[in-house]
């Protein structure tokens, strides 16, 4: 298979009735959801749209959301994931960057129709998918064929990490292949699954798990955003959903849910969160309360998943993100590129072939993070003697006090743990001693003094990794995946 799109085709004649998508407002069978699939490639052609033409995709949470992405695949063209909530200006930066032909979106207020429809870069159009669009599409009754080629190009993600300038990898359909063999093998996904969205479609996480479930023929369940904790609970229930994935903010949402709420989640028969780790405690809650088969992945734009942490590892290694993945290698290794010795702490490298080969248009940051054969996320890690990899936290967020390195996300761990507190994040604020202190960034349920911090850290971490400052907030700037955003929080420090 050379292109993800031919497995519809082969769906809709082999299983023509099962559901291949269910909305809240409409369903459709695998047959409809490739005849429509036909009619949206033929209109894209329509508008222009050819084999290689990088094309945005703005468009709400929405089953035709989803039809186009297939349609974008079936004609051999590069889509480009955009949040449809972003600004026009934010639109654009992608738009010029990295000279997008077309735009595909559903909603524009009149400040952003005027903006993108003036737009002038290259040979770019915006297309806005109305009702007119839509009921032009489906009068159409030819079939547009599937592009077919080796290392045929599909996806231009933005990389999670991406800060001065736009940059992402270039994923083919030999890479989505290969993660979606991943998938299958190491979180047991099958065609009997209903898997539910619950996280936007622009982001990767999300958006592979829909693709994952429809090449296997599986159901997809879409539940769009926003949605309250009890909503997404009643949903899982209402269309018996068993797979779920959500990032870790969600999962402690619903984690201060009542028990009896939390039940309905127990017919999950995997929920899967990726994004940032979990700490231990939180892990266990999730098994006990929520449904036994958790898993944890550790997962990046470039190289879809690296490791999973199974239920039953969570228990023998509650600080590791797991072994590596399906067809994954992981090495730790040290400045010079050479392999570490177990449990030495060095840079976290992989490759395998999901992972991509460079960042799109961008050798300078290539360059840094890929090397020969092997990706460099940025994370440093260490590795016992069973091939469970622990991270440490992201290189350039390394904390040096005194000559002396300290990883923040072992700190996080520890202040964590603590009874009331949901999230924490440690960075470094420049001290004239010591060149950096520890500061710790602190959202708690309830009142804490920080004398009780600093003895709680006494008594599990070295005197010198003890932050010498504790800030309590209401919340911690974050990414769409979760992630916190810790470089956006050091210039708030400042």
């Amino acid at each position: 298979m050379k292109n993800l799109c031919e497995i519809v085709d082969f769906h809709a004649r082999t299983r023509p009735t099962h559901p291949a998508l269910i909305g809240p407002d409409a369903s459709l069978s695998y047959q409809s959801f490739a005849q429509r699939t036909h009619q949206y490639a033929a209109a894209l052609e329509d508008d222009g749209v050819r084999q290689g033409d990088l094309v945005g995709l703005a468009m709400r949470d929405t089953n035709d959301h989803i039809v186009m992405i297939f349609a974008l695949i079936r004609l051999g063209a590069i889509m480009v994931p955009m949040d449809w909530r972003w600004t026009a200006t934010e639109k654009l930066a992608l738009i010029n960057h990295f000279d997008i032909n077309l735009l595909l979106v559903d909603e524009l207020d009149d400040i952003q129709a005027q903006a993108l429809y003036q737009c002038s870069v290259g040979t770019f159009k915006t297309c806005m998918i109305d009702n007119t669009w839509l009921k032009s599409a489906a009068s159409i009754t030819r079939t547009p064929p599937v592009v077919v080629a080796d290392n045929l190009p599909m996806v231009l993600s933005l990389s999670s990490g991406t800060t001065s300038r736009p940059s992402g990898p270039l994923a083919t359909h030999a890479h989505f292949l290969a993660r979606i063999q991943n998938q299958i093998t190491t979180l047991t996904f099958n065609q009997h699954d209903r898997y539910m969205l619950a996280t936007p479609l622009f982001f990767g996480g999300g958006r592979a798990f829909v693709l994952t479930h429809l090449v296997i023929g599986a159901t997809v369940v879409l539940n769009a955003q926003p949605y309250s904790s009890s909503d997404l609970l009643n949903a899982v229930t209402h269309y018996k959903v068993d797979s779920l994935f959500v990032v870790p903010t969600l999962l402690r949402r619903l984690l201060q849910e009542s028990d009896a709420q939390l039940s309905k989640l127990k017919r999950l028969r995997v929920l899967i969160s990726s994004g940032s780790p979990l700490h231990a405690y939180e892990r266990q809650a999730i098994r006990q309360r929520i449904t036994p088969g958790f898993f944890e992945y550790y997962a990046s734009t470039e190289g879809g998943g690296i490791s999973v942490l199974n239920p039953v590892d969570q228990s023998r290694y509650p600080d590791s993100v797991g072994r590596a993945a399906y067809q994954v290698d992981i090495q730790i290794v040290n400045e010079q590129h050479e392999l570490a010795a177990v449990d030495e702490v060095g840079q976290v490298r992989y490759c395998g072939p999901g992972v991509a080969e460079s960042l799109y248009k961008d050798p300078e940051a290539t360059a840094i993070s890929f090397l020969d054969q092997w990706f460099y996320p940025g994370d440093l890690g260490r590795m016992n003697e069973e091939g469970y990899l622990f991270l440490l936290g992201r290189s350039k967020d390394i904390i040096i006090r005194g000559g002396v390195n300290i990883y923040p996300l072992e700190i996080e761990r520890v202040i964590g743990s603590y009874s009331s507190i949901t999230e924490v994040a440690v960075l470094p604020i420049a001290a004239e001693e010591f060149g950096e202190e520890v500061v710790a960034v602190i959202v708690s349920s309830s009142d804490i003094s920080e004398k009780e911090l600093v003895e709680y850290c006494r008594e599990r971490l070295a005197r010198y990794k003890i932050p010498s400052k504790f800030i309590f907030t209401d919340e911690l700037p974050k990414n769409s995946a979760g992630k916190v955003l810790k470089a956006e929080l050091a210039q708030l420090l400042a």
